[in-house]
């Protein structure tokens, strides 16, 4: 598919959402292609669709969220709940096939849900009185066998806190507190599917974000360009476009052209020949969905019109990982198999052992919910977990690692870091992936 034509599809997804998108421009005037707010469409869709199959697949009857200002819980505007003032319930009842969303909320708010005709049921109770005699009238009315609450190890589903739970504990009876037990594993079958219109957002976000890196290596200058200098041009995109960080403003990009510093802030070293140079960029488009996408360059030294063949073997061993990585990742296999694919060749091509897993699940977060692609290190057994396994609509962001040894004791890896959607027939790019390794010229 050219990417005329891709485009084209994208905005033909999202015109049913609420979005208007055109195809990034070089123009200096550049206007955002990210217009328009289809979140709430988008939102409502995922709760009436996705939330269903992911209660029943994990034998949920009902989940309750308690939101409240100031410090809600991260999933507060994934259900309606951002602007919760005095504590709110939301809860949802799945009965079959049919869910049920009812709000509890303080007078004041309440108006403003009922307006918004976000929930199936507003139920009104007056400000500074208890929620919970309510809340257990609706779980009398419903009956549900499990309930869930946001408890896990997962921060984004560890919404509830140690004051709300307690309060829920003191203030509901034991025949619906035995009933409950962590959402993080619903959370993560929910979260972790995305709908057309948003792979939609997130595929032209990308291709945006590969675009960006490299236009940045092009203006680059070895023994001139410091890797700050590298990091300033795309923050002037993210700003010019008014996109946000991916991630925490500081290490956002992440530029590097010396030797492994993992997650980090780029620097004022000045690259020079003989550097690879790493960007590891993400953007956040509609204040919603992120990217998080890798391109790496060579510095040439003056005089040279092509790497050198070791370095170009770096390059090419990295970029296999990568691809044994997407030819695994297909419906039905597990993170670990996608991880241990990776790390046959990985061995096969002597670098060093890699601490990091493949990939990822991207989305809301850089790091979203969904099941992880790692734990397949040679020589131990995988374990085959349902919450690892990939379905269609999950979204990730993976790597093509090769690490070797520098001369002062240090490491030096390449992690060619690449978006990806599972599709019914497999993997699918999410923009086109590095090919070729990026050379940028010394003065």
């Amino acid at each position: 598919m050219n990417r005329l034509i891709s485009l084209l599809l994208f905005a033909a997804l999202l015109s049913g959402c609420g979005a208007e998108v055109s195809p990034p421009t070089d123009s200096p005037d550049m206007q955002s292609p990210f217009t328009g707010n289809p979140w709430p469409e988008i939102r409502a869709e995922r709760i009436a669709t996705l939330l269903p199959a992911a209660m029943h697949d994990n034998e949920i009857d009902a989940w309750i969220l308690i939101c409240r200002e100031n410090n809600n819980d991260p999933l507060a505007d994934h259900v309606g709940c951002e602007n919760a003032g005095g504590t709110a319930a939301f809860m949802f009842f799945l009965e079959g096939d049919d869910l049920t969303s009812i709000a509890v909320s303080p007078s004041g708010e309440a108006t403003s849900l009922a307006e918004k005709e976000m929930m199936d049921e507003v139920i009104e109770i007056a400000r500074g009185t208890g929620m919970w005699g309510t809340v257990e009238s609706q779980f009398e009315r419903f009956s549900p066998r499990a309930i869930a609450i946001n408890t896990g190890r997962s921060p984004i589903a560890d919404g509830l806190s140690h004051t709300q739970y307690a309060s829920m504990m003191d203030g509901l009876s034991t025949k619906w507190t035995s009933r409950m037990k962590s959402a993080e594993p619903m959370i993560r079958s929910w979260l972790s599917v995305k709908l057309p219109q948003e792979i939609a957002i997130m595929s032209l976000a990308a291709e945006i974000t590969a675009q960006w890196e490299v236009e940045a290596y092009a203006a680059a200058v070895g023994g001139v360009t410091t890797d700050r200098d590298i990091a300033d041009f795309l923050e002037a995109k993210m700003a010019e476009m008014g996109v946000g960080d991916g991630w925490a403003a500081e290490q956002n990009p992440a530029v590097n052209s010396g030797r492994d510093r993992g997650h980090s802030h780029p620097t004022n070293r000045t690259i020079q020949p003989g550097d690879f140079i790493q960007i590891d960029f993400g953007i956040r488009v509609h204040d919603r969905w992120v990217t998080d996408i890798q391109r790496f360059a060579y510095v040439l030294a003056p005089g040279e019109t092509e790497a050198p063949a070791d370095a170009l073997a770096k390059w090419e061993a990295a970029r296999s990982g990568s691809r044994a990585a997407f030819a695994a990742m297909k419906p039905g296999a597990t993170g670990n198999e996608v991880d241990r694919a990776q790390r046959v060749i990985l061995e096969e091509n002597g670098s060093l052992p890699i601490m990091w897993g493949t990939g990822h699940p991207v989305g809301y977060w850089a790091h979203d919910s969904g099941p992880g692609l790692s734990g397949g290190r040679l020589g131990q057994e995988l374990s085959m977990r349902p919450t690892q396994v990939l379905k269609p609509g999950m979204t990730f962001a993976f790597d093509g690692f090769h690490s070797w040894a520098l001369t002062d004791s240090t490491t030096k890896t390449l992690s060619v870091e690449e978006m990806a959607v599972i599709t019914e027939d497999g993997a699918l790019w999410m923009t086109p992936p590095q090919e070729d390794l990026i050379l940028i010229h010394s003065k």
